[in-house]
């Protein structure tokens, strides 16, 4: 599988009068693309929006320690729907491990389908501990792996190896020294394996004082080649929700942003 390969289309479905069962366009379906994840082929953008906890807003306000399932809202370039997801863990795990927290994230489309399922196990993510770093593992359809996001050992710079089913790394994330969103966005790169080129992007945009400030709900942007493969895509889905975590969850309502892996 090279991930930035042309993807391969399906011819469309002719019936039996000689009549073409629907427009073309309809009919182009990308061959060995696990079902749900036809659309990030026409696609070179998303955007991730997560949704605002009342809760975790009033626990905020009140400098109360609580902590919710995290829910989001992946969505096109003009603001509509392409998926929803919703974090599986317990309301213990949440309390007791905070940002660090193991958990699952189920990707639904639109016709609540599960699409992309995440795995995220419990590992360390400072320096001083590089044999058990962070990891995310993704799967499309649900118990089929198709790409994984593996963190790096570094001092200065986060960085995270996007590998795909069989473990080879085909894209590398480079972050920034300061992960620290004050009034801007926190922009980590996308490079090849060689970090010689940058072909995309994850930005952490800033949403606001209020925002900010009472809850731990935030919103990114992801960009990557059209002609990347679909399968890449959907791992750098999860590299989003994974450098979300790590780096803009706050446990107990208390900022999390640092420098690096310090």
């Amino acid at each position: 599988m090279q991930p930035m390969g042309q993807p391969q289309f399906a011819p469309p479905v002719e019936m039996q009068d000689g009549q073409w069962m629907g427009p073309v366009a309809e009919q182009m379906v990308p061959l060995n693309c696990p079902p749900g994840l036809e659309y990030l082929t026409m696609i070179d953008q998303l955007i991730v929006k997560q949704k605002v906890e009342i809760g975790e807003a009033i626990a905020g306000m009140f400098d109360i320690g609580y902590e919710s399932k995290n829910k989001y809202k992946i969505l096109n370039s003009l603001g509509q729907n392409v998926y929803k997801a919703k974090e599986d863990s317990d309301c213990c795990t949440r309390m007791c491990c905070g940002p660090v927290r193991p958990f699952d994230m189920v990707i639904k489309d639109n016709k609540d389908e599960e699409v992309i399922h995440l795995s995220r196990p419990l590992n360390c993510q400072s320096c001083w501990f590089p044999c058990c770093l962070q990891e995310m593992e993704v799967s499309s359809p649900p118990g089929t792996v198709i790409g994984s996001v593996k963190q790096q050992w570094s001092v200065i710079k986060p960085k995270f190896s996007i590998c795909d089913a069989d473990g080879n790394e085909v894209l590398v994330i480079v972050g920034p020294f300061c992960t620290f969103s004050i009034c801007g966005d926190v922009e980590f790169s996308v490079m090849t394996p060689d970090e010689s080129e940058e072909v995309g992007k994850i930005s952490k945009s800033w949403s606001g004082v209020l925002k900010e400030a009472f809850t731990d709900a935030d919103n990114f942007g992801i960009s990557f080649p059209m002609d990347l493969d679909v399968r890449c895509k959907a791992t750098l889905i999860g590299a989003c929700f994974l450098i979300d975590y790590m780096f803009f969850e706050k446990k107990a309502n208390s900022e999390s942003d640092g420098l690096g892996m310090l």
